[in-house]
């Protein structure tokens, strides 16, 4: 019963395929598929051909990232896509071509149809482990701070919740921390006045440091580092660098960690 229910839906839309713009059933068939997996159960593929003439691979936002050669057109479907499962993307043998090179594992456009969030997986590997990442890009098609927006959590109101950029995080809500909080250790060694020529990810460890100064140059009122070539804590009060005051244990306290 439901493979005759599958077939007849298939057959349907095939129909109403061949109807519209005369394209061959047979010809149709090679688009919209009811694959057997075993005597009596199928599952549906929908596909599209490799053109490298297509239109819209003239469009960055298209083609960024793909072979036009070897990927598939877009597969369009005019309507709301909704599921009671979950939408699923999976790794495979040729990854490349197959994901905007083979990381970007989702993509939604603003307004412009310029700027975008992306959620991308395994382009990086850091502090040993790879990496997933989000973000909002800007209309600026680099690595810069400005080709960045914020991507905010929590909530859609104004001056509320949490706010993250490329070097950036704005928390406008409260923050507790079931752990230890740790200040960054910065030194001379992670100082860089001049901003690195060339692009920001090619020089992503200079460019980091250039970020630091930066930083700790702009900070309000408040900033606080870890001077790991004084070893002292410094916070800075009126728009000046003060050493933060720290006292040994009091007697009777030790810890075993």
């Amino acid at each position: 019963m439901k493979c005759l229910f599958l077939t007849t839906t298939c057959f349907l839309i095939l129909q109403g395929l061949f109807a519209q713009d005369n394209t061959g059933l047979s010809d149709a068939m090679k688009y919209y598929q009811m694959v057997k997996v075993s005597e009596n159960t199928y599952r549906a593929e929908i596909q599209s051909d490799v053109d490298s003439t297509w239109d819209k691979w003239n469009n960055r936002g298209y083609n960024f990232g793909f072979d036009k050669h070897t990927t598939p057109m877009y597969t369009t479907i005019n309507g709301i896509i909704s599921t009671p499962y979950m939408v699923q993307v999976r790794g495979n043998e040729n990854e490349k071509n197959r994901k905007r090179w083979g990381f970007h594992v989702f993509e939604g456009y603003a307004q412009d149809d310029k700027s975008r969030i992306t959620m991308l997986v395994n382009k990086h590997t850091e502090l040993e482990k790879p990496v997933a990442e989000m973000y909002y890009y800007g209309t600026v098609y680099n690595h810069s701070a400005p080709a960045y927006n914020w991507f905010k959590i929590g909530s859609d109101v104004r001056h509320h919740s949490f706010m993250f950029g490329r070097d950036q995080a704005v928390f406008y809500g409260s923050l507790k921390l079931s752990n230890a909080l740790t200040l960054g250790q910065i030194g001379a060694d992670n100082i860089r006045k001049d901003q690195p020529e060339g692009d920001d990810e090619t020089n992503a460890v200079e460019s980091a440091k250039h970020v630091n100064y930066v930083s700790l140059r702009d900070g309000e009122d408040g900033t606080m580092f870890y001077d790991k070539d004084n070893d002292i804590v410094v916070i800075k009060v009126d728009g000046q660098w003060m050493k933060l005051r720290v006292e040994p244990l009091p007697k009777g306290v030790k810890y075993d960690f």
